[in-house]
């Protein structure tokens, strides 16, 4: 017998919450009920753009609309009162990245989970992308032996205009951080995922070119993980009109795999597209090296038979609505997210500047 979709409310109405809404329409599984947030007018608008209700707190989407689940798409630093909020509700939830701002509020989290007997996990659609998903294929498969050295380097740009469009933008008490906190999390989730939980980091942020900015738009770190692997990581939003994003791993027995996640001016959540589609640009393991070509034609036909800005949340959101109706762990639990917030905030706390 079918199981009844599950019934998911977004916290959030603002740009990424409006991608999250069209996945939910077209994913199996789930369904989209109501909205909820502080701001009642932009509630209510969006609401009605979706055909859902408009409420004004996680518990009323329980009570009223029989809300199983929630999507928070809030600024980061309301993540941990809004998942804590929906714990408390009886909510599942799936959190936009970053998970939250520090450790200790990602601990809590997944303690309020725990506690009401819920799914926790964190949006990291990019682990989805065919490119992604092949690395960590491999390295499973033990083609790259132990993995032993990564590089994660992002050169974007972000303009006045992109910190002008919301009023969070750019600043440490309403974003939590620059390009360490909004724009690295993918890849450095991705970094994780690869080379496992880190243990020592030293780094160095600053502020290159954005002057009309209080956050970080650079950082560089050299991270140990307990594995014994070693990665390097330069991340900017300085370079105009932004270059790429690639995360390269090289293991032990001396092969290598990589993929670039974001080419050219990087996607801005409703803003802008997608405009190159990632693609596998090193691999090195004996007898696929010829694999790379044939990779890019595939990639990229399918990513031009979707719409990738919205394709990839729909089956991490199919993922954990079946993870709740299975009883399982998400493909993407809230100790991962917690891991690559741990880096980020190690980053800061390696170069204390004023803040």
């Amino acid at each position: 017998m079918k199981k009844e979709p599950l019934r998911f409310g977004l916290i959030g109405y603002g740009k990424v919450a409006r991608l999250h809404a069209i996945a939910l329409r077209a994913a199996d599984g789930a369904r989209l009920v109501a909205v909820a947030g502080r701001n009642k007018q932009r509630r209510d608008l969006f609401a009605a753009e979706f055909s859902i209700v408009s409420r004004d707190s996680a518990e009323a989407m329980v009570q009223k609309d029989g809300v199983d689940a929630v999507i928070i798409t809030t600024p980061h630093p309301n993540h941990r009162d809004a998942a804590i909020e929906a714990f408390a509700a009886g909510c599942h939830v799936l959190v936009e990245k970053p998970m939250a701002l520090t450790t200790a509020q990602c601990d809590e989290m997944i303690e309020a989970g725990k506690r009401a007997g819920r799914l926790l996990s964190v949006v990291s659609q990019r682990r989805w992308y065919p490119s992604c998903s092949r690395i960590k294929k491999a390295i499973n498969e033990g083609k790259l032996g132990k993995p032993a050295l990564a590089q994660v380097t992002i050169l974007g740009w972000r303009d006045e205009a992109y910190y002008r469009s919301d009023s969070w933008r750019g600043s440490w008490e309403a974003e939590g951080g620059g390009v360490l906190i909004n724009q690295a999390p993918h890849q450095l989730d991705l970094l994780c995922w690869y080379m496992g939980s880190v243990a020592e980091v030293k780094g160095f942020w600053d502020n290159i070119n954005h002057p009309y900015i209080e956050v970080e738009d650079s950082a560089v770190a050299a991270v140990r993980f307990k594995n014994g692997g070693m990665a390097s990581l330069l991340l900017s939003n300085s370079q105009r009109p932004g270059i790429y994003a690639k995360v390269h791993i090289h293991g032990d027995s001396g092969s290598s795999a990589g993929v670039q996640t974001d080419g050219g001016a990087m996607f801005v959540a409703g803003q802008s597209g997608i405009l190159e589609p990632p693609v596998n640009d090193l691999w090195t393991i004996p007898g696929e090296e010829g694999n790379l070509d044939v990779w890019e034609k595939e990639d990229t036909a399918f990513f031009k038979s979707i719409e990738p800005t919205t394709w990839f949340f729909g089956r991490q959101i199919e993922d954990f609505a079946d993870a709740v109706a299975n009883d399982r762990p998400p493909a993407v639990t809230g100790e991962e997210g917690r891991e690559t917030v741990r880096l980020i905030e190690a980053v800061y706390h390696s170069d204390p500047k004023k803040r």
